[in-house]
């Protein structure tokens, strides 16, 4: 594309300079045969006429060589006493483009020299009669030359002050639409994750149960299959919710499976893709059904939350109790809520372990997930081993969104809500 239009400037330039010396040759030579005292024009002259207009063709590359050209040849011509004709023609157009394109300081001069070269008082000096008009005259016009010059530079400023104001527009636009996309991609990850690795850890728990009662005790080896079954089946349409509300780009409604046939499992747990703290109980057995047990303590009077901040606190929870379950075999789990006028505050507070953690391959990402969670809402979230023993995750959300910068990164947990 620059190339293109560098081309076409220069064809552009190369015709200007035909013109401007088919104007100059055939002017001057009319103007130089009804003028008296004056000398005929030889090759020299034709030479000078030709100058500028040659030189014109480089007016972009050169603006001020090219300026320097054109106001030589058209001194020399005045002073060699041809007669007066359009000889500034390329004089003018040499100016305007080297005044545009460069210096105001090696350009403006150029008008001083060319009027006491031309016009005063150098010709008078050289016994030229010069009449008033002349002397006053062309030094208005010379005046509305550099009018016209100055204007057209603070035109042309504007307009690439326009460009470059445009051009940063953009670059912002798109850097905030790369930011945006980097945030929604980290935002279903998080979604993803949540969603699955609570029920995978859940099936990894109970096929492990399974195994190991499928001889000696049946029945509660058909009950953890049956768990896998109904755990697995909820992932399934959850992850089927949450990639019809990826696609349609609008929380859509949880897909209804299919009638199940009556199975000995505990109550069935939340099916949207989001649960909330209405949802802890259904939470909780499920993660009992694990083998985990699991007290609550609630302090203070438990409020309605909005709803970025209930899913936070749900996903919490939820993703705490699945590192138990995943880390610390044997253990037993305690989850506190904390209601007070500004916060609610989360404690998740496991015992130390007494059997084997199970390798699953999944996970490393879930602490880093909370904390997201909670800076994104303006809180906070620590994690680490009790000194007792044991582990604990403490986190501290607002009882309000702190500001307009959750409506970014609580965007897709308000929308699942």
């Amino acid at each position: 594309m620059g190339a293109k239009w560098e081309r076409d400037a220069a064809v552009r330039d190369w015709a200007l300079a035909v013109v401007v010396a088919i104007v100059q040759l055939a002017g001057s030579s009319g103007a130089n045969a009804q003028q008296t005292g004056v000398r005929s024009l030889d090759a020299f002259a034709y030479l000078l006429l030709v100058a500028g207009p040659i030189a014109l063709g480089f007016r972009r590359l050169l603006p001020e060589p090219v300026l320097a050209v054109a106001l030589l040849a058209a001194v020399s011509y005045v002073l060699r006493d041809y007669g007066y004709g359009p000889i500034l023609l390329s004089l003018v157009i040499a100016f305007l483009t080297a005044a545009v394109h460069g210096s105001r300081w090696r350009t403006y001069p150029s008008v001083v020299v060319g009027y006491l070269m031309m016009v005063w008082p150098l010709p008078t000096l050289l016994g030229r009669e010069v009449d008033g008009w002349q002397v006053f005259g062309l030094l208005a016009w010379l005046g509305v030359l550099v009018g016209i010059a100055e204007g057209i530079r603070q035109r042309r400023a504007v307009v690439l002050a326009r460009a470059q104001r445009a051009e940063a527009v953009q670059r912002e636009e798109q850097a905030q639409q790369a930011r945006a996309a980097a945030e929604e991609r980290l935002a279903i990850a998080r979604e993803l994750h949540d969603v699955l690795a609570h029920s995978l850890s859940l099936i990894n728990a109970q096929s492990s149960v399974a195994l190991e009662l499928f001889d000696r005790k049946p029945q509660q080896a058909a009950a953890a299959l049956a768990t896998i079954k109904t755990t697995s089946k909820e992932a399934l349409t959850e992850v089927h919710t949450l990639l019809h509300a990826i696609r349609s780009g609008a929380p859509a409604a949880p897909e209804q499976p299919e009638t199940p046939a009556p199975e000995p499992v505990p109550a069935p747990a939340p099916r949207a893709p989001a649960p909330t703290l209405d949802d802890l109980d259904t939470l909780l057995r499920r993660t009992r059904a694990t083998g985990l047990p699991v007290d609550t303590r609630i302090i203070g009077t438990p409020k309605k939350l909005p709803s970025v901040i209930d899913v936070a606190a749900a996903r919490i929870i939820q993703e705490s109790l699945t590192n138990v379950t995943r880390h610390a075999p044997g253990s037993t789990a305690t989850v506190t809520l904390r209601y007070t006028t500004d916060t609610v505050d989360i404690t998740v507070d496991n015992t130390r372990p007494t059997g084997t953690a199970t390798r699953t391959g999944l996970g490393g990402n879930g602490i880093i997930g909370m904390r997201e969670r909670a800076h994104a809402l303006g809180g906070a979230l620590t994690a680490g081993p009790r000194p007792s023993g044991g582990f604990r995750v403490a986190a501290r959300l607002p009882a309000r969104p702190a500001g307009a910068e959750v409506a970014a990164n609580g965007a897709t947990a308000g929308a699942e809500a």
